[in-house]
């Protein structure tokens, strides 16, 4: 899943405006879906969380957490970076094609959006398989950058 390009639900810019998101200390997971996400979602509970990949087989509901690698700002541009979140198939896991990247951290069934990223296919897992949302060390998630 390494090429496939980050896309950001609309509500993500605003929610950043509102202090829904602390990116450098909230806690972020990815959750995996066979459900093509759309720009419009906004939470992860009361929509898309009903596509959600079924709990077993090596997928906990809810996903995996994406450690915060570093969130920083250098010359006036912000970049985050996740260390990559990985699931093993303790037995046939999926289909599933979308990682879907949401901030968990609020405790009520309001959880943000923040994007997801297209497999371009379906995948399932065999048992011992390993898949691997490889988030880009260098270039980051996103980067936010202010006009000039």
């Amino acid at each position: 899943m390494a090429t496939a390009a980050f896309q950001k639900f609309n509500c993500f810019v605003e929610d950043l405006a509102e202090k829904k998101h602390n990116l450098g200390s909230d806690v972020l997971k990815v959750m995996l879906t066979v459900t093509a996400p759309t720009a419009a979602s906004t939470v992860y509970t009361g929509g898309l969380s009903t596509t959600e990949l079924a709990n077993g087989a090596g997928y906990t509901t809810g996903g995996a957490t994406a450690a915060i690698g570093t969130s920083a700002q250098t010359a006036g541009t912000y970049k985050l970076v996740l260390s990559d979140a990985s699931w093993t198939a303790s037995a046939a896991m999926g289909p599933f094609r979308y990682a879907v990247l949401y901030n968990s951290t609020n405790t009520t069934d309001s959880k943000p959006l923040i994007g997801w990223w297209d497999n371009g296919t379906n995948v399932t897992l065999a048992n011992t398989e390993v898949f691997t949302v490889d988030f880009d060390a260098t270039a980051g998630v996103l980067t936010i950058t202010s006009p000039a």
